[in-house]
């Protein structure tokens, strides 16, 4: 006899992932596992005949939600997240379950919190990245990826796979220096890395302007990318900006790490900057130009003119040498100053003009003194203080152990487009959850390609649209059950009003929730209902080889 179905979804019409048409079906969810029942003589939505043609379910089900006027798809998956220790703090996550995101992959830019065997090293790293990750009040409490991972299992809102970051291997085997590594220290990285595959990560990041993971040569790169290739893995790459012509060259070595590693190369937060001399196309050609090569090369861009990282990605990667005590000291030291205010003149980083220190805004202050300046700019805390920039920048480290954070200018907003449509790209919201005034693309990145994007400006269908959302990164990362709406997949789900659906957030109110998307359903549990969060946490980590 068959049991009734937990829920059924009515009356709406299924964008699957795959970037197929849209059909009309009514979606089932039974102990957490998509059935999809459509209508015989109803089945044709639009002129289509494509899709799944099972009968209704027998039974009535638990819940049934009328999703009329409503389109049906998988829940989106998030290429690049900061939530690796936030959502331990705020496990309801509303600011990225609100906008359809039922997965999140985390430990990007090189800077996983696992492995640490050193649980010293450990709050090394989380000091010196808390301007980025925030500093939230949690237990530090594992070592191994395994532990780590169970940190989220039944415990938070949506799921997260987790891609090594090379900054905790390179720590273990060299230590925080800028020093080369010899085969021995590349052989203990690999050997780390091979064993956090195992515990189910999905690849090994870099971040290529944060040390010590900075530190690492294109050769020790494409060693890690290959063990990571050897298990399934993949490459997952914030550039080295600072390299060569500071345009194409960092993402070439990018490709180049790929091809020498034998591995998938993934560039994340790929964008066009206003102060380059070239335009978007000339990037794009470079992915184009490698997978006519025969090479796997993919990446995700977000949708929003605003960029976010800490204060501290503003001091030479030399400063930083040593970990955060030897980074206060120098920060503390006059000449050290002086040699930071001659890079920073060199590079034209100057305080006056649009896009330079005085833009910075600024956030995640702790101090009574600097709470006044949160949200503010750069420009005016120097010139209500009487400081000379480079002096502000450090003091304003020393006084908050590193934690503040900054939005800057970022994406050249006319050329966001060419990433957006172009067929290889996903999207990753690179999401920072702390400030008062974080990026608008922490709560509005999907929704705003949905509303603008697609329906207003009608760069690329809504079905596709939904493919770089959900099938296309799934597929990057080897998920087998997600990203789809079929039979049998895992009921990871988001309902959008496609007339309506829109991100609010704007740059002076960022913290503001999207419109249009009223139903998220993680592991076939509504999280988001009616708009509102449930306070249900059905998310967990998920894990490579396994899901």
């Amino acid at each position: 006899m068959s049991v009734s179905p937990d829920l059924r979804i009515s009356g709406g019409e299924v964008v699957d992932g795959t970037g197929a048409q849209r059909y009309r079906a009514d979606v089932l969810v039974r102990d957490g596992r998509i059935e999809v029942a459509r209508p015989g003589a109803d089945a044709t939505a639009a002129g289509s005949t494509s899709g799944p043609t099972s009968g209704p379910a027998a039974g009535p089900a638990a819940r049934t939600i009328d999703a009329t006027g409503l389109i049906v798809a998988p829940g989106f998956i998030d290429l690049h997240s900061h939530a690796g220790l936030w959502i331990l703090h705020e496990p309801l996550h509303e600011p990225k379950v609100r906008q359809g995101v039922t997965t999140e992959v985390v430990g990007v830019d090189g800077l996983s919190y696992a492995p640490f065997p050193d649980p010293d090293d450990l709050e090394a790293l989380v000091e010196m990245n808390a301007g980025l990750d925030g500093r939230p009040p949690i237990a530090l409490d594992w070592a191994t990826v395994a532990d780590y991972l169970a940190h989220f299992d039944g415990r938070v809102a949506l799921n997260v796979a987790l891609v090594v970051g090379n900054t905790p291997l390179r720590i273990a085997a060299l230590g925080w220096d800028d020093v080369p590594a010899d085969a021995r220290a590349v052989a203990d990285q690999r050997a780390r890395l091979r064993e956090a595959m195992t515990d189910g990560a999905f690849g090994v990041s870099s971040g290529l302007d944060y040390p010590p993971g900075a530190y690492a040569t294109t050769d020790e790169l494409a060693e890690l990318a290959n063990e990571a290739a050897r298990h399934g893995g993949f490459y997952h790459t914030h550039v080295r900006y600072a390299l060569g012509d500071r345009f194409k060259d960092p993402f070439r070595e990018a490709i180049e790490i790929g091809r020498r590693g034998e591995a998938p190369a993934h560039i994340t937060h790929f964008f066009h900057r206003a102060t380059f001399p070239g335009g978007p196309e000339d990037l794009l050609g470079l992915v184009d130009d490698a997978r006519a090569a025969g090479q796997d090369v993919t990446f995700d861009s977000y949708p929003s003119e605003w960029s976010s990282t800490r204060l501290l990605v503003m001091i030479p990667i030399w400063v930083q040498e040593g970990g955060p005590a030897r980074t206060k000291e120098r920060l503390a030291d006059r000449v050290v100053r002086g040699r930071i205010r001659d890079e920073l003149e060199a590079r034209g980083v100057l305080l006056a003009g649009a896009g330079g220190l005085a833009d910075i805004r600024l956030g995640a202050f702790t101090r009574a003194e600097n709470l006044a300046y949160e949200g503010r700019t750069l420009g005016e805390y120097v010139a209500d203080s009487g400081a000379e920039p480079v002096d502000a920048i450090c003091d304003l480290l020393l006084a908050e152990d590193l934690r503040t954070n900054q939005v800057t200018p970022g994406p050249h907003g006319p050329t966001l487009g060419p990433f957006i449509r172009h067929p290889i790209g996903m999207v990753g919201t690179d999401s920072v959850f702390i400030g008062a005034k974080p990026s608008p693309r922490t709560y509005g990145s999907f929704p705003r390609i949905l509303g603008q994007f697609v329906r207003d400006e009608a760069l690329l269908s809504l079905e596709e649209a939904v493919r770089k959302m959900t099938g296309a990164p799934a597929a990057r990362l080897g998920l087998r059950d997600r990203g789809v709406v079929r039979d049998g997949a895992v009921a990871d789900l988001v309902l959008v009003d496609p007339a309506r659906v829109r991100s609010t957030a704007t740059y002076d109110d960022p913290r503001s929730f999207p419109e249009g998307i009223p139903y998220v359903i993680v592991g076939g549990q509504l999280v988001v209902d009616g708009g509102r969060h449930t306070g249900a946490t059905p998310g967990r980590a998920l894990r490579r080889g396994r899901d």
